[in-house]
């Protein structure tokens, strides 16, 4: 293992970033957060500021990439093979919210400041390389439009996701895995609906951003 003093500033914010949320929820995402990560860590505290130079929207960046990572190690390729892609992309979808959940309150005070409308473009980015990552997990080689429309759709579904998530009380947060379920129930009709409808020669009429705005902001 590499000594401390060695590490790249990348290094330092991946060594942090799975500890922050847990001072970011009674801290906030603020200097202090960083602080008290880096004293448990061992890291220099001016050395962790500058790791994340961006403040709290670099802080909330970095964990959500550790949850990517370890959504990654909870549930490896060969793990998923045998399932259809419904059950995958649920296993990596509840997968997350499982990681997510020791930290709801971190999560909230994340989901306020990436609602900030000038953390909008950063915040579409991370919802993106969420569903990114969730995709590639599953299988998924596609490089034609599907490729975006399936991250597109995801994206929506997921963010819609964690905003039940954030208030749910259900033991085992069962409402927000039957909420998850209905999500991707209509997506699956929907797809079916338009593969029926392209085939009659009518799929340009469809509108996928319409779709997704109903999955965005759908009645609970």
């Amino acid at each position: 293992m590499s000594d401390i003093s060695d590490l790249t500033l990348d290094e330092i914010r991946a060594m942090l970033a799975p500890v922050l949320a847990r001072h970011a929820a009674f801290d906030g995402w603020r200097p202090q957060a960083v602080a008290m990560a880096a004293a448990e860590k061992g890291i220099d505290a001016d050395i962790a500021r500058l790791a994340f130079a961006d403040g709290a929207i670099d802080m909330i960046d970095a964990w959500f990439a550790s949850i990517d990572a370890r959504m990654i190690d909870a549930l490896p390729a060969d793990g998923l093979a045998t399932l259809s892609i419904r059950r995958k992309i649920t296993a990596l979808v509840e997968a997350r919210l499982a990681l997510l959940a020791p930290d709801r309150e971190a999560l909230r005070r994340a989901i306020a400041i990436l609602a900030l409308p000038t953390n909008a473009v950063r915040s579409a980015r991370l919802g993106w390389r969420a569903a990114d990552a969730m995709w590639r997990a599953a299988g998924d080689t596609a490089t034609d439009l599907a490729h975006y429309s399936k991250r597109m759709t995801l994206t929506a579904v997921y963010a819609a996701t964690l905003m039940v998530f954030v208030d749910d009380q259900s033991e085992g947060h069962a409402d927000s895995r039957a909420f998850l379920a209905r999500r991707i129930e209509n997506v699956m009709r929907f797809e079916k609906f338009k593969a029926s409808v392209k085939g009659a020669g009518g799929g340009e009429r469809l509108s996928l951003a319409r779709f997704i705005g109903r999955l965005r902001y759908p009645a609970i």
